[in-house]
């Protein structure tokens, strides 16, 4: 007899990182990491200096003062209260370039590409249907023209459906031995 090995600490954990989304979510956030730095340069080396020309250069100095007079020494507030608005628009900057860059140039381009997948998707899908109804349509002509042509030989009407033997199998239009077969004469 043998028995089942329950799987292992180090199997179960292998196989949670190896699956397909922890390893995504892994990249993304490498990724993220990275392209948190290139935005904040950005905002340091272009947005601050721009901001600067109508007042600091560092948008962490702007500030207000809730309760006058406002000492700040070291980076603490030593007397009043300051309301530090320029950190925060300064952080919103950085979350509107960041956002609109993964718009821009992630987003926008997957979902135009998604688009033309299932446009295409459907478009094959589409003409698959018209060259079944094309068929379908066809089939039918032939059939009426059969119908037609076995009608104007006068054996049966256009409402006779069988083949050139008939349902009976004998060689009359109407199948000549079949039961109820008319009689030829």
């Amino acid at each position: 007899m043998s028995e089942k090995k329950e799987p292992g600490i180090w199997q179960g954990f292998k196989a949670f990182l190896m699956r397909g989304n922890v390893v995504d979510l892994a990249v993304a956030v490498v990724i993220g990491a990275a392209f948190t730095n290139i935005v904040n340069s950005v905002v340091k080396g272009v947005i601050n200096p721009v901001v600067g020309a109508f007042g600091t250069k560092d948008l962490d100095h702007y500030s207000s003062c809730l309760k006058s007079p406002c000492v700040v020494k070291n980076g603490e507030a030593v007397e009043g209260i300051p309301i530090m608005w320029g950190t925060v628009l300064s952080a919103t900057l950085s979350f509107v370039i960041t956002a609109a860059v993964v718009y821009f140039l992630m987003v926008m381009p997957m979902a135009k590409y998604l688009a033309k997948q299932t446009a295409r998707r459907e478009a094959k899908e589409g003409t698959q249907e018209v060259i079944e109804i094309s068929e379908l349509e066809v089939l039918k002509e032939i059939r009426d023209v059969l119908v037609a042509q076995h009608g104007a030989g006068g054996a049966g009407g256009p409402g006779l459906t069988g083949g050139a033997e008939g349902p009976g199998g004998g060689s009359a239009p109407g199948g000549g031995t079949g039961p109820g077969a008319s009689p030829q004469y």
